[in-house]
């Protein structure tokens, strides 16, 4: 509930914190990004069983590494490759139901930035906020 970000880098987490029924509510997609890109691999270590801290982790900097402002294509290579790994990690923890269509999209995001660039150019945050 206290958490600080600098201004201006996401919005009053705070708000978002119902302590009483320990839920986060009212985040725009950009705040669950930021969420699961550098609060999710801190938050659950501790909470989580190994193996799903660590599928939830990787998966994490995977969208930490493929929305970095500075991207190298060996980098993507190396992500493109890893996605289908960090995916069945992800199917071994959680039930066939908590998958959908959207989960096929990862494997396309490596490519994609390397094709066309930082996603901070054609993704809809800044629009959006």
């Amino acid at each position: 509930k206290n958490l600080k970000y600098p201004d201006g880098y996401v919005s009053n987490m705070g708000r978002c914190v119902d302590m009483k029924k320990h839920k986060l509510f009212g985040m725009k997609s950009h705040d669950c990004h930021v969420f699961m890109q550098r609060l999710v691999p801190v938050a659950f270590r501790e909470l989580l069983p190994k193996k799903v801290w660590e599928a939830l982790t990787e998966m994490s900097l995977f969208f930490r590494d493929i929305t970095s402002t500075v991207i190298r294509e060996e980098d993507m290579v190396r992500l493109q490759q890893k996605i289908p790994d960090i995916l069945c990690k992800l199917e071994r923890v959680f039930p066939p139901s908590f998958f959908d269509s959207m989960e096929h999209l990862h494997v396309h995001l490596a490519y994609e930035a390397m094709i066309a660039g930082p996603v901070q150019y054609r993704w809809m945050y800044p629009f959006e906020r």
